[in-house]
């Protein structure tokens, strides 16, 4: 989730844990420990791209990080602070920590929970922002903040953000079956035959939802609203993975291929070859659209060393979705 969300998390975890005891220093440090994990994006830094976007949402949004540092900077809290209770501090980060990457499983990107393994967990049910989810949260989050650290309506304020906000959790898990049962219908009534099919809600939202049909030859892309009174259409777009050709043996490529589960086509622009990452869908909705969200040129240096260079968003492609979509939320 975006940090926003994760600092509001992290600092009603923190006052569940702390709160009576320290009071709003506990939504501190717990706002803290809620971005903590989301510094491995300063690997980009470091690394190639493939290997950053190995890297994000792995160790650090994972049990064993949470047990491990936990308690590293428990204790350095108690050091300096008048509460010196070390295991207070302790479980204060650990469960901060730890509910930042499940609430990150909610996403399409997932995490690696239980890293070493290299499986993510990703349930694809909300999006990266989500207002629904973060608003409520933060109001009930400010209404605690303002009230003594032992009064009975601070705990109140903040038990109801985080009841609120984990039962939209929730309802976003029976949303996405009642979307799955539509692109499953509107497939079987099309006569398409199909290997498998992935559904995730669109941007900012659990109204819209979009699906990725996956072919012999070619993925299909829907969309479907709750308003929706018309029958779904796919766009199909051909995988034109031959494009590869010893591209494909690659060690780069494959990792980049198995980053995104297999959910990509490869193109030609402007004597570029491009990767694109269909598990984000496209930055327009307009038919044909072959604007995705997350696009990689494939270059090669002058030794044969493969890079995948993201290809730029542009502030107008962001406020096009916007608009696209708002248009299509209210169904077709």
């Amino acid at each position: 989730m975006d940090s926003l969300t994760q600092i509001i998390l992290g600092a009603a975890v923190g006052e569940v844990v702390l709160g009576k005891k320290v009071g709003n220093k506990a939504m501190l440090y717990g706002a803290i420990a809620g971005t903590i994990p989301d510094l491995d994006i300063f690997s980009s830094y470091f690394t190639d791209t493939v290997t950053a976007l190995q890297i994000h949402r792995g160790f650090t949004h994972s049990i064993v990080f949470s047990a491990l540092f936990a308690p590293i900077f428990g204790w350095l809290v108690s050091r300096y602070e008048r509460y010196k209770d070390f295991k207070g501090w302790a479980w204060l980060f650990f469960w901060a920590f730890v509910t930042h990457p499940i609430l990150d499983a909610h996403t399409t990107w997932g995490t690696q929970l239980f890293w070493p393994l290299h499986e993510r967990l990703a349930f694809k049910t909300i999006f990266v922002i989500d207002p629904l989810y973060t608003v409520p949260f933060l109001v009930f989050l400010i209404m605690a903040m303002f009230q003594q650290r032992t009064s009975k309506k601070r705990r109140l304020y903040n038990k109801t953000g985080l009841i609120l906000s984990s039962a939209y959790l929730l309802l976003t898990f029976f949303l996405k079956w009642m979307a799955f049962i539509k692109f499953e219908a509107a497939l079987k009534d099309q006569q398409i035959a199909y290997k498998q099919i992935d559904t995730r809600p669109a941007p900012l939202n659990t109204i819209l939802w979009s699906a990725n049909v996956e072919t012999d030859t070619a993925y299909l892309l829907g969309y479907y609203s709750f308003f929706d009174t018309e029958s779904i259409k796919f766009e199909t777009y051909e995988k034109n993975h031959e494009l590869l050709g010893d591209l494909a043996n690659d060690e780069k490529v494959q990792q980049m291929i198995n980053i995104s589960k297999g959910w990509y086509i490869i193109t030609e622009k402007d004597g570029k070859l491009l990767y694109n990452d269909l598990r984000f869908g496209v930055l327009s909705m307009e038919e044909g659209s072959q604007d995705f969200v997350f696009q990689y040129e494939i270059k090669q240096d002058s030794q044969g060393k493969v890079q995948f260079v993201e290809q730029e968003k542009r502030p107008r492609d962001a406020k096009k979705l916007m608009s696209d979509l708002w248009t299509r939320i209210k169904g077709k």
